[in-house]
């Protein structure tokens, strides 16, 4: 659990005292206790009251709130601070103000407003997080440490161009080593003295793409260690306190993976649009936990009615919001958490949801919701805490051939990493098959099926790791465009796919990529299991040759028409497929739900569409989740007997269940 003085699902919201007369405290602890509130997230941007001056720091008002709220019996995330620097740091040191992509120094303002390789910042910061640690380290309301918020901004600084240059020393050792690997020769992009290297910014160099991945990489590096001087420095004086930040799903300019060691427990802000397919918001959860190999994580934010950044923000209808969080705890959330607590008076996030609106009083639809929730999860207690999902299919998720895909110049623009694996959870999401997103290193013996789309890029080590999974029994299904380009961006020589070309038993010789509409035809060689007939293919179709692979599929029409498009190569004792086109989803789906027949890969429960099932298991017992994304009720029927742990009714073959309801069963087979 993340911390032994509060053995239960965390609930509660970001809070901001300091925004609101203190007179009015008082009245904020009534009304947590009514909505069963036990953890807040507080002060997460208020750096300039907790240090007004470089040389004096003010920590009397937050004593008073950490008393207020020990006295409540409500604990504290106690955060740094350190997202938004106070106006005097960024007058007194110049520094600390960040270069955009345009070349640009921006002036001070907003948050998240910093350059990463300023040592100034980097100076301040940790002298806050230090002084709140030695503050605060026996505070009875202490259970985590939430440090700065949503980090994310890259810049394009002088200073951040000679701590690349560092980096690039380190990396590489000499500047023809990295001339090397940067295929410097292309364009007349050689370098002749390191000095000559500057910040990939929109008015520099944008073309040399193993620049541009090695500046992201770099970075990732800058960020995080701000995150880590913070983290050393609190881990020093607290060690057994849990440690954290927030991270956003999908974050591109962050590699999640990288972060996830330095990360006591992983915690994330889930902010869906609405009118997305609800796979989706499970693929994030699923993401996140994953990023620790399955242990449980924190929901930091979400909006308990609507969020004020969109283009067009409506609320939640009534329920949902109850509905999203159990499927947050439905998928490996250890506390449901909100932002916010008050609805600011002022300032970008005042059209924002909370859970005290602007009226100020609990009679309001979301927090009588907010209340009903947190009395359902008071009920349950520990029962569900640090249970896990026991998932027997991966989907491999990497960061760093994201960047590379969408820094490539070809071969289409419809090419869409997230997208692509996405499509595939959802092709098992909608059966109700579990999946485990993870790291390409993580421990894949586990699972009985592995899944990797659009592996363009192989970093060291990933082969060989895919060929050990499948050797020893493995199932992994590769699709197009995987293989073609090394950590540095540099095509293989070796044949497309490249190291993965004997463990697929195919070589790519070259791929069409169609235009916006185009589609081709794809057709089964014979029916098998539940794949039959024909299909369509777009955006890219590889054009292959086996080499020890079984075609199960040939494209149909075209140049190309009766080359493979699905093949299946056995290796060792497991077996490696290929799925050559971008298929429709028909296909996808038939295919996915194939493997895991031969798998014996089954749903925990039989559903119809809409009903979400998923199963969390601790000491032998396994609870199972039903969540209806429906505005109608839906039937199903339950194999076994079994009890609903949110309203202790027994429940036992055909049932139906309202619009936007949970269940949580015990009793039927994990």
């Amino acid at each position: 659990m993340i911390s032994p003085k509060l053995p239960q699902i965390w609930y509660g919201a970001d809070y901001n005292p300091d925004q609101w007369p203190e007179e009015l405290w008082a009245e904020d602890m009534r009304l947590m206790r009514l909505a069963h509130v036990n953890v807040a997230t507080l002060p997460v941007f208020s750096w300039t009251l907790l240090q007004p001056a470089e040389d004096r720091y003010e920590f009397g008002w937050l004593d008073r709130i950490l008393g207020q709220m020990a006295d409540n019996g409500i604990y504290a995330c106690l955060a740094t601070s350190t997202a938004a620097q106070p106006a005097w740091l960024s007058q007194r040191y110049p520094d600390v103000l960040p270069t955009g992509r345009d070349g640009l120094r921006r002036r001070h303002g907003g948050r998240v407003n910093f350059c990463p390789s300023s040592p100034n910042y980097r100076r301040h910061s940790v002298a806050l997080a230090q002084q709140l640690a030695l503050r605060y380290k026996d505070h009875p309301t202490l259970v985590a440490w939430h440090i700065a918020n949503e980090y994310g901004n890259h810049c394009y600084c002088d200073q951040c161009g000679e701590a690349f240059r560092e980096w690039l020393k380190a990396r590489y050792g000499t500047l023809e080593a990295l001339n090397e690997a940067w295929n410097a020769n292309f364009w007349s992009h050689r370098f002749t003295a390191w000095s000559e290297i500057e910040p990939p910014s929109m008015i520099g160099e944008r073309s040399n793409m193993p620049m541009l991945l090695d500046y992201d990489r770099f970075q990732n590096q800058a960020i995080l260690e701000c995150y880590l001087g913070e983290y050393r420095a609190i881990k020093a004086i607290t060690p057994h306190v849990a440690v954290t930040t927030n991270l956003m799903s999908q974050f591109k300019p962050l590699n999640y993976a990288a972060w996830a060691p330095y990360l006591d427990v992983v915690s994330f802000d889930s902010y869906p649009r609405v009118w997305l397919p609800m796979s989706d918001v499970a693929f994030n959860h699923e993401q996140m936990r994953g990023l620790k190999d399955g242990q449980p994580f924190m929901l930091m934010e979400q909006t308990p009615s609507q969020t004020n950044w969109m283009p067009r923000n409506p609320l939640k209808r009534p329920g949902v919001m109850r509905l999203w969080s159990y499927q947050a705890v439905a998928h490996g959330a250890d506390t449901v958490m909100f932002f916010q607590w008050r609805r600011a008076r002022g300032g970008a996030e005042k059209m924002h949801g909370a859970i005290v609106d602007h009226v100020g009083h609990e009679h309001t639809r979301v927090f009588r919701e907010v209340q009903a929730l947190g009395a359902e999860l008071d009920r349950l207690g520990d029962t569900l805490l640090d249970s896990r999902q026991q998932a027997q299919v991966a989907l491999l998720f990497d960061w760093e051939n994201w960047w590379a895909i969408e820094y490539s110049s070809g071969p289409s623009v419809d090419l869409d990493y997230v997208g692509l694996c996405k499509r595939y959870y959802h092709a098992l999401w909608a059966a109700n098959v579990a999946v485990d997103v993870v790291r390409p290193e993580a421990d894949l013996g586990r699972y009985d099926l592995v899944l990797a789309p659009m592996l363009y890029m192989l970093r060291p080590g990933v082969a060989d790791h895919l060929k050990g999974y499948v050797e020893q029994g493995g199932s992994l299904l590769v699709s197009f465009f995987s293989g073609l380009v090394d950590e540095n961006d540099m095509a293989t020589l070796l044949g497309y796919p490249g190291e993965l070309r004997e463990l697929l038993g195919i070589w790519v010789e070259e791929f069409d990529s169609l235009l916006e509409g185009e589609t081709r035809g794809v057709a089964m060689s014979a029916p098998w299991g539940r794949l039959q007939g024909s299909y369509r293919a777009r955006v890219l179709c590889d054009l292959l040759h086996l080499e020890g692979a079984e075609a199960r599929a040939a494209y149909a029409e075209d140049f190309y028409a009766g080359r493979p498009a699905l093949t299946v190569n056995r290796y060792g004792a497991g077996q490696a497929l290929y799925l050559a086109a971008d298929v429709e989803d028909a296909m996808l789906r038939g295919l996915l739900l194939t493997l895991c027949d031969e798998r014996g890969i089954a749903p925990a429960l039989a559903a119809p569409a809409g009903i979400e099932v998923t199963q969390r298991g601790k000491g032998g017992r396994v609870y199972t989740f039903v969540l209806n994304h429906n505005a109608e009720p839906q039937r199903l029927t339950l194999p076994s007997a079994c009890r609903d742990l949110l309203t202790g009714q027994a429940l036992e073959g055909e049932v139906t269940i309202a619009p936007y309801d949970v269940w949580i069963l015990e009793g039927l087979p994990g």
